[in-house]
């Protein structure tokens, strides 16, 4: 058997961050925040076509490994509050600023998101030399570096700023020039993005003064009442509340009962006075959505009694991120690749924002998450890479997901800081049943699955789950898929915890996959679709991928579908440009192209190959995108990383593995490194290669020759769920040719027909309505 060394050896290279402009070589926090700069693509990724946003969304402001708080220099600008462009959803994003600006600095942004309302954006805090006048100018922003945890710029003002965070916290510092009366504005008015119908305006306020450096207030921000103590370190300084920008002398406290659109008038704190050159202050906030006495907790948890310093809260934070930024280390000689994927990593841990007793909608204290946006955009990927890295968080989350299914009726889609916010309906249904049945799979200690099992079945009825039940299909059709996968992943569930009858209930609608599929054509039927078309739906990874490809006419008809799908023998395409016509996109969407990893729809289709013989296929497609749709600077994604979304794909694809979601299988592929390990809670995994070749955008792809598990032949192309979440050693030999692995139909991915599941198998008659 072939032998490498052990990754064991590997060293991990975190260091503290990057400057804007440079030639990265650790985690680089800039990647994605702006318009898609790639090499002009080749091959076959100059076949596939890019229908929305060329560009990241994502922001290079200070967050903690899936904490509750961020904060970044804001401009206003779409969609997080951070960067240089205006509302886009299609295309090439259009610039609104030329430069870098902020009018101050704000916590709580989405990552990578697109039309996330309201935008958050919370708490602006504004250093200033002008007076109370000018806030809301924008300075142009200098200097600009950011690492996991921390961000800073020089405005060009002079002042020097930076910020950290914490789990539930922020700490600001700024460095003065000398000046007669500086200024320190906290605005608890502003919120959402200063685009058209971007604003979110608090219905509810109150401010106070508590003692000289220290105020506290709340905000009812979209039904969520949001609480900040601050503590300001500017000894000497005035202290002054403020209203419509004009002093409050000698007031000390400010309540607003029924806030408008129309009545709104800025309002906040201000710390003021005297400075010389260099002169540092220092401003905390602790945040809570329950009250300013627990957001005054939460300061001191995070900072300390003694006013924890701005330098102590970074190193903190900074070795919380190398905990988790360690639990994956990759062997990996070139510095840009080690870059995008070190950065990838680190966006794949920055939400959910998982904030445990903080709950304003249900008294009762425990699990709490928010910024779940969307389980379209993550159940594939980033809550596979959450539940291997970090299970307890996952188990939180999904505890989280239960209780807000309980008390509000479903398990939510989407869900933000936000009463009432916005559900998503169209996207998808039935995805946290997915990633609860992952979890079930893996034996993960702290469900209560009874208690899981009766909400994963309740909310299969509600939504589009009716129509479902009643025709045996719903539209959107993609949602005919979601549901019956949702069947499945319940029916695994009720198995788990010994309740056959309700299982062989619901087995029969688990088949009901086949409804969606038109047998004429081998595609979905005819119907409208989010953000893709029947082609990018169609390439799903099923729990019947057996049935899916005879419903196509067999292996040899489906790969021949796939082929024209991912552009085989395709000319290149011309993607859309900066505000593109409607005519331009239904070009585009003729097609019928892979969407390239620019959107959610097809993420998983490149591996639909292996459950028809073809990993070589698998091999090329993933080759293509990791090598020519991702890349070091601000331009370096192909769409909106949505919530690590789309790095998660880029951290699994390289690795040489992909998570199919709810299955709890894992698909083995040629790795784009020659070693890395993996950290899974207690156990390890160290993956190996042999005859690896260091890979590049002009070098061809390899293929999985052979595999072994802890020295064992593997002559599958797929480990099970437990496999990889107990360790051991897999080595892969690669070579320059296709070989005959995965070929044998023996090697195939497992698929569960009608009435199957993971660990038995029922059949039942069909239910009225579903043929």
């Amino acid at each position: 058997m072939p032998y490498v060394a052990s990754t064991h050896e590997l060293e991990p290279v975190h260091a503290p961050g990057v400057r804007r402009g440079e030639d990265p070589m650790v985690v680089d926090p800039f990647i994605g925040t702006s318009a898609t700069d790639l090499p002009p693509a080749t091959g076959l990724a100059a076949t596939w076509w890019s229908p929305k946003p060329q560009v990241g969304n994502t922001h290079p402001g200070a967050c903690h490994p899936l904490g509750m708080v961020s904060a970044c220099s804001y401009s206003g600008a779409y969609p997080t509050g951070y960067g240089r462009y205006d509302l886009s959803t299609e295309g090439v994003p259009t610039a609104i600023f030329d430069e870098p600006v902020a009018s101050g600095f704000t916590h709580f942004q989405q990552s990578g998101t697109g039309a996330i309302r309201k935008y958050y954006n919370y708490f602006r805090v504004t250093p200033m030399l002008e007076p109370l006048d000018a806030l809301g100018r924008t300075w142009g922003l200098h200097e600009e570096e950011a690492g996991p945890g921390w961000y800073a710029a020089t405005l060009d003002s002079g002042v020097r700023c930076e910020i950290t965070v914490g789990p539930k916290s922020a700490v600001h510092r700024y460095t003065f020039p000398a000046h007669h009366d500086a200024r320190l504005v906290v605005d608890l008015s502003l919120g959402g993005l200063a685009i058209p119908y971007g604003a979110t305006v608090p219905l509810r306020s109150h401010l106070e003064s508590v003692a000289p450096g220290v105020a506290r207030g709340e905000i009812v921000v979209e039904g969520a009442p949001l609480a900040v103590h601050l503590e300001c370190d500017a000894d000497r300084w005035r202290q002054m509340l403020w209203y419509d920008r004009r002093l409050m002398a000698g007031g000390s406290r400010l309540d607003f009962s029924d806030i408008r659109t129309t009545t709104l008038r800025p309002f906040g704190v201000m710390w003021a006075g005297p400075t010389t050159a260099g002169q540092v202050v220092e401003l905390r906030l602790g945040f809570s959505l329950r009250g300013t006495v627990q957001a005054h907790t939460n300061l001191v948890a995070d900072c300390g009694q003694q006013r924890t310093s701005f330098t102590t809260r970074r190193a903190a934070t900074t070795r919380a991120w190398d905990q988790h930024l360690g639990l994956l280390e990759v062997d990996c000689p070139d510095p840009k690749r080690r870059t995008v994927f070190e950065t990838a990593l680190y966006h794949s841990l920055v939400k959910p924002c998982l904030a445990p007793d903080e709950s304003p909608f249900w008294p009762a204290d425990g699990p709490f998450a928010f910024d779940i946006s969307t389980m379209w955009d993550i159940y594939r990927t980033q809550l596979p890479l959450l539940t291997a890295l970090v299970p307890e968080r996952a188990v939180e989350l999904a505890n989280a997901l239960l209780h807000v299914c309980e008390e509000e009726g479903n398990l939510p889609i989407g869900y933000r800081m936000a009463r009432g916010a916005d559900v998503f309906s169209r996207q998808a249904s039935a995805l946290v049943q997915t990633f609860l049945a992952d979890l079930c799979g893996l034996g993960l200690a702290g469900v209560d699955w009874d208690w899981a099992l009766v909400h994963m079945h309740n909310d299969l009825r509600r939504g589009y789950g009716e129509d479902y039940l009643l025709r045996g299909v719903a539209h959107p059709i993609s949602h005919t898929l979601d549901l019956a996968f949702g069947y499945w992943c319940t029916q695994r569930v009720a198995e788990h915890v010994g309740d056959k009858a309700l299982a062989a209930e619901l087995a029969p609608y688990a088949a009901g996959w086949s409804n969606a599929f038109d047998p004429a054509t081998g595609l979905l039927l005819d119907s409208t679709f989010y953000e893709g078309g029947r082609w990018n739906y169609s390439f799903r990874l099923l729990h019947d991928m057996a049935g899916r490809i005879t419903l196509a006419g067999g292996p040899e008809a489906f790969i021949a579908m796939l082929d024209r799908f991912f552009g085989y023998d395709a000319e290149g395409v011309t993607q859309p440009g900066e505000r593109p016509s409607v005519q331009e996109m239904a070009r585009g969407y003729a097609l019928d192209r892979f969407e390239g990893l620019n959107n959610e729809p097809d993420m998983e289709a490149p591996w639909a190959y292996h459950y028809a013989g073809r990993p070589d296929r698998t091999a090329e497609i993933v080759h293509a995108a990791l090598h020519q749709r991702f890349g070091t600077g601000p331009g370096g994604l192909p769409g909106n990383d949505d919530s690590g979304g789309l790095s998660s794909w880029y951290v699994w694809a390289s690795l040489g593995l992909f998570p199919v979601a709810g299955q709890n299988v894992f698909l083995l592929n040629a790795p784009s490194f020659a070693g890395a390990v993996m950290r899974l809670g207690e156990a390890t995994l160290e993956l190996e290669t042999t005859g690896f070749v260091e890979p590049g955008p002009d070098t061809p792809p390899q293929y999985v020759q052979s595999a072994w598990l802890d020295g064992r032949p593997l002559h599958r192309t797929w480990l099970d769920g437990a496999e990889l979440h107990r360790g051991g050693r897999l080595l892969v030999e690669l070579g320059a040719q296709p070989s005959p692995w995965g070929r044998d139909p023996s090697s195939f991915p497992p698929s569960f027909p009608a009435g199957s599941s993971r660990t038995g198998v029922v059949t039942v008659p069909p239910p009225n309505g579903v043929s």
